[in-house]
């Protein structure tokens, strides 16, 4: 195995056009699972028009945790905090049952990690 190079970060400066990714860890009991999920479908399209989006995926956890992680990709710190203080606020602030009483939350717990993308592949293509 070839060992990844670091990057020297004095000789490339800030890394200004590298995206960042959020990963929100969600604790989920397992009678609430199949409810995250269906919460998740029914938001789809929701943070894709957001500005600086660029990637994202739900992750469902297969042995061993009840963590779901929820992976975003953004252009910057700068979008996905427009997004946080906009869309994602006022999604999670509003919109009730016909009650008008807003469900109760799929996760018993959340936590947020932060990364910058210093490196990145994709696959080769073939031919």
């Amino acid at each position: 195995m070839v060992p990844l190079r670091s990057i020297d970060r004095t000789a490339c400066g800030t890394m200004s056009g590298m995206s960042i990714v959020k990963i929100n860890v969600l604790t989920v009991p397992a009678e609430q699972r199949e409810v995250l999920e269906k919460r998740f479908g029914a938001r789809a399209g929701s943070v894709e028009s957001s500005d600086g989006f660029e990637w994202f995926e739900l992750l469902r956890p297969l042995e061993g945790t009840d963590q779901y992680l929820v992976y975003t990709r953004w252009r910057d710190e700068q979008a996905f905090q427009a997004w946080m203080e906009g869309p994602m606020k006022a999604a999670h602030q509003g919109g009730g049952t016909e009650g008008g009483e807003r469900p109760k939350p799929a996760a018993s717990g959340s936590t947020l990690w932060s990364f910058e993308v210093v490196q990145q592949a994709g696959p080769k293509e073939q031919g």
